[in-house]
């Protein structure tokens, strides 16, 4: 029995650096990259330090949202946005308060809930891959690679860096600097 859930609907009623819309379409991506090989709901794999399955409810795409999200590049790096925050806020409690900055090497900043996205003092720099099909030894490749993204970037902000496949299910997590 699985007793996580993986909550990829309303991420903007939890997450204050996404609006409703941004949300939504981080939905739709996720639930267009699902749908390419699962069937709802889906019990992914999440590994942030120790390994938990957590099941996603979701509806498959209809025509129009899969014919609005054909560009599978884009509908993967979206739909991974969606799958990462929600482990993020699965593992840790943290949740997005903004966007990244061009530069950072990083996605989001993910603090706490209830942190100032002005104040970035308890924030960390998230940074997101997604990939559409991968082993683990592919998806732990792609994590080392955004790891090392992190270190390049222009801030002093711990990083975490998370990686999702659609399939097989899973999101690797793994932190940069030590929290």
């Amino acid at each position: 029995m699985v007793r996580f859930k993986l909550r990829i609907q309303d991420l903007d009623a939890r997450h204050p650096g996404l609006t409703k819309a941004v949300a939504s379409g981080y939905r739709e991506a996720a639930e267009v990259c699902l749908g390419r090989h699962h069937s709802p709901p889906t019990v992914l794999t999440v590994e942030h330090g120790k390994q938990l399955n957590a099941v996603a409810h979701w509806q498959a795409p209809d025509e129009r949202t899969k014919c609005a999200w054909a560009n599978e590049i884009d509908t993967t790096e979206a739909g991974a946005y969606c799958v990462a925050l929600a482990a993020i806020e699965l593992t840790d409690g943290l949740v997005a308060i903004r966007r990244a900055e061009t530069h950072t090497g990083a996605d989001y900043y993910v603090a706490p809930k209830g942190t100032s996205p002005v104040d970035l003092e308890e924030a960390f720099r998230l940074e997101v891959s997604g990939m559409d099909e991968g082993s683990q030894t592919a998806v732990k490749t792609r994590l080392r690679q955004k790891l090392a993204q992190t270190a390049r970037g222009r801030s002093s902000l711990p990083a975490i860096a998370a990686v999702v496949a659609f399939s097989p299910p899973q999101v690797a997590i793994a932190d940069a600097t030590p929290k």
